[in-house]
């Protein structure tokens, strides 16, 4: 299996370690049945991708094998943001190019700087994915990964702008909601949440993301459970 490396890993502050490691502790209580677990927002900028990566980067380093799969087809930010490379050098290929092209899956999953963490990155943004999450290869990838790994995380694009959320969503096993605080209302939150039901996804918790924590003062991230 390739290998990439990872130039731009992000160092947390204290306080967000530890709302993060709540969030990874929260899921590994869900139970077996919840493999596939889409992280999703309704708006841009609301953290989703930020959440995913440390979360899939957290069960890593617990001894969980976990993958990562970047299916924000259309604006990804996971390869720009971390600086991620082949190690070997040579052209990385990702989601796009195993959806629509000649790619095997063991051409487009990386190993991570992370034992236990493998991603399946997005090198490739394109105009319109919906014909590529229309297609069985979509579902079907999905389901072959959760043969093999304990967690499959997937990076959606968000709710309020296209279909593709509702269409991933109605393909994995539930959806942690990320929201920024004190950036969207209560009608948006509440239209991401039926478009969820809508597609058959369930709620498996929100994460209130950017909430100031008045006794520390740090940012940090709270994971309320749907269950």
């Amino acid at each position: 299996m390739n290998k990439i490396k990872m130039d731009s890993i992000q160092e947390l502050p204290y306080a967000v370690e530890e709302s993060i490691n709540r969030l990874r502790i929260n899921v590994s209580f869900l139970g077996n049945e919840i493999k596939k677990i889409m992280v999703v927002s309704t708006l841009p900028n609301e953290g989703k991708s930020f959440v995913t990566m440390q979360m899939w980067k957290q069960m890593a380093n617990a001894g969980i094998k976990s993958v990562l799969v970047d299916a924000d087809m259309r604006n990804s930010v996971l390869v720009k943001k971390n600086d991620m490379e082949r190690q070997d050098g040579k052209e990385m290929k990702g989601l796009v190019n195993y959806l629509a092209e000649d790619f095997s899956l063991d051409e487009v999953i990386y190993e991570s700087p992370f034992e236990n963490g493998y991603i399946i990155p997005n090198v490739e943004n394109i105009i319109n994915p919906s014909m590529l999450l229309e297609s069985d290869k979509f579902g079907n990838m999905l389901n072959e990964l959760s043969k093999d790994y304990r967690y499959v995380f997937v990076d959606a694009p968000p709710l309020g702008l296209v279909s593709d959320a509702e269409k991933i969503g109605s393909m994995c096993d539930g959806a942690i909601l990320v929201i920024r605080s004190g950036e969207i209302t209560r009608a948006e939150v509440k239209n991401s949440i039926k478009q969820l039901e809508r597609s058959g996804c369930k709620i498996l918790g929100v994460v209130l993301n950017r909430a100031t924590d008045l006794k520390n003062k740090y940012s940090k991230q709270k994971y309320y459970s749907g269950k």
